[in-house]
Parts: C-alpha cells; sequence; structure tokens
C-alpha cells in the first residue's frame, strides 16, 4: 500500500507491522497487540489513525476485565433493554448524556461512575433512580412503562438466590462490604474453592477474610460484598453459618467432619464435594483467591487466627462489631 511517510515527507510504498506494546492505563502495564505502518523506504514506523485497531482501546477493555468493570456494550445493553436514551440514562445518573456517550464509545468509566452504574442495574436501585429523577429527566409515560416492567422482574425473581438474600440479610453496597452488593454466587464458590483439599473451619473464615479484604486493598472494591465481624478467635464472614449451611444441606457443594483433639475439644473441617464455578470471577479475583490460598497453604487454624489477631481492622473493631474495608490498605498479605 502506498501514503505519506512523516519521515521522507513523500509518497512511499508501507507496510502494516504488529508488535506487543505496554501501555500504562491507571497504574496498570497493559500489554497489547499493536499494528503500525513502515516504511519500506527508510524503515521508519508510525501510528495511523486510519488502522481499524485503536490500542488504547484494546488496553482499556483489557483493564477492565482484569478489575471486573463493565464494558461499552454492557453499558449500552442495559441502557437499551430499559428503553432509555443516552440524554435520558445520563439525567437518571446525574452525568449527563455526554459523558454516557463517551463510556458506551470506548473510554474509560471513572470509578465511581461504575460503581454508581453498577447499583442502577438492581431493578430497586433503578426504581429508586427513577423516582428521584428531576421532572422532566424521561417522558412520564415511558417512565410509567419502565416502571411496571422493572416491579414486575422484581416479583418475578424469586430464585433461590433471593430466597439466600432474604435469609442473610439486605444491605447497600458500603464501606464494611468493600463497597459491593452481596453476591452470593462468588461467595459460595470461593468457599468451596478454599474447600479443596480440606480446610479447618476456623482456617476458612480467615481465608475469606483476606481475599476480601486483599482484593479491596489493592482494587478498591472486595470480591463477594460479605461483611465481616471481630469474634476472639479472628475475622468471621457476618452470619457464616448460615453460608455453610446452605452449601451443606442445601447445595450439597460442601461435606463436613468433625475433629476431635487430644484435649477432647472437636472442630470442624470442610471438603467440596463439587468443583467451583471459577468462570464466575473476575482475572483480577481469580488472581487474588489464588494469592491467599497459596500464601496460607502452611497455616494451621491456630496460626492463620493468631496472623489474623495483628491486622488493624481488627485490633481497632470491638468485639462483635463490623471490620471497616477501609483498614484493607495496612493488610499485612
Amino acid at each position: 500500500m502506498k501514503g505519506i511517510c512523516p519521515n521522507c515527507e513523500m509518497t512511499r510504498e508501507l507496510e502494516v507491522v504488529a508488535a506487543d506494546d505496554e501501555i500504562k492505563v491507571r497504574g496498570d502495564s497493559v500489554l497489547v497487540r499493536v499494528e503500525y505502518l513502515k516504511c519500506r523506504s527508510c524503515g521508519e514506523t508510525f501510528e495511523d489513525p486510519t488502522l481499524p485497531s485503536d490500542p488504547h482501546a484494546k488496553a482499556y477493555r483489557e483493564y477492565r476485565k482484569r478489575h471486573g468493570m463493565l464494558q461499552p456494550e454492557e453499558i449500552r445493553s442495559f441502557r437499551e433493554q430499559n428503553g432509555l436514551t443516552q440524554g435520558e440514562m445520563g439525567k437518571i445518573l446525574g452525568w449527563g448524556a455526554i459523558t454516557l456517550s463517551r463510556y458506551e464509545n470506548g473510554a474509560l468509566q471513572a470509578e465511581a461512575h461504575e460503581k454508581a452504574f453498577r447499583l442502577a442495574m438492581e431493578p430497586h436501585n433503578l426504581l429508586r433512580l427513577l423516582e428521584e429523577a428531576p421532572e422532566g429527566a424521561v417522558d412520564e409515560g415511558k417512565k410509567a412503562r419502565i416502571v411496571h416492567g422493572l416491579r414486575a422482574m422484581e416479583e418475578e425473581t424469586c430464585t433461590l438466590e433471593r430466597i439466600y438474600a432474604d435469609r442473610f440479610g439486605r444491605y447497600e453496597p458500603d464501606e464494611f462490604s468493600g463497597y459491593r452488593k452481596l453476591d452470593l454466587e462468588k461467595l459460595l464458590n470461593a468457599i468451596i474453592y478454599f474447600c479443596k483439599g480440606k480446610v479447618l473451619k476456623t482456617k476458612l473464615n480467615k481465608l475469606l477474610f483476606y481475599a476480601d479484604f486483599k482484593h479491596f486493598k489493592e482494587y478498591a472494591v472486595s470480591i463477594t460484598g460479605v461483611r465481616y465481624a471481630r469474634l476472639p478467635f479472628g475475622p468471621v464472614p457476618d452470619r457464616y453459618e448460615y453460608y455453610f449451611a446452605a452449601l451443606i444441606h442445601e447445595e450439597k457443594a460442601i461435606g463436613v467432619n468433625e475433629i476431635i483433639y487430644p484435649d477432647g475439644h472437636s472442630g470442624e473441617e470442610f471438603f467440596a464435594e463439587l468443583e467451583p464455578n471459577l468462570s464466575v470471577f473476575t482475572d483480577s479475583e481469580l488472581k487474588i483467591l489464588t494469592t491467599v490460598k497459596v500464601f496460607f497453604q502452611d497455616f494451621n487454624a491456630k496460626g492463620i487466627s493468631d496472623f489474623s489477631h495483628e491486622e488493624a481492622g481488627y485490633q481497632n473493631t470491638a468485639t462483635g462489631q463490623l471490620i471497616s474495608y477501609e483498614f484493607a490498605d495496612g493488610l499485612k498479605v
């Protein structure tokens, strides 16, 4: 192909060449395959905006994947499924149509906007946003149809997950949940993952704590949205007995053995009956789950319990109270 070489400053024979290029995205190094034009006369390579492959778009897509963020097509699909224009959706969220348009066309969304949009994807949250939206943000006829559909959707979604959510408690994302809504699918599969190869209940509780808090430390959001409380033997998931009982008796996903120690005390040892569904996790979540499991593989229950007692979140929280994820910055793992 022929084109203007910026180095030769004249028409030359050009060829398309590909190379791996490292692009920095919010502190992350992302390696992407990039296409350049190369002048066959002088050997100079240069970018050409007419090429179909945008390296920054590739880097943003990989960054979103690593951090479990919504891709542009997911944002657009949700808006269109609810019959909203960019202008209407922008007004509901308080962003403006231009911001939403940029995200749908590939711009990397701000973390605060990512969290806000994910919250809006929950039917009850979108209902609330519609009710609180400025007058005229959405045509009243359209608004009534959307509200009717969302309410019908809520009534029809009486799934096992919803039953569990009612049992385990509902709460909005905040500093005690790692700014994520409780994700039972991820929680239950994380438990199964840590139960592969057998694990004592005390250690399992700490593994879950470290996985969620380490992910928050590195990516500003937890994996499961679980709240953790301070108990004498260390941090534990709030209402953890309910989660384990559901997996043992209802899901038949883990089994339990009773361990009798020489001093007469007993304990529970869990083992996986099923394989965890790892596809529910993002790359960053899988990385953290693996890192935590490997880091503590040689710790016994007392060892990991003692280790957790040194965490600032444990030391600065009263017994029985919830531990704020804001303490994750000083995590020892």
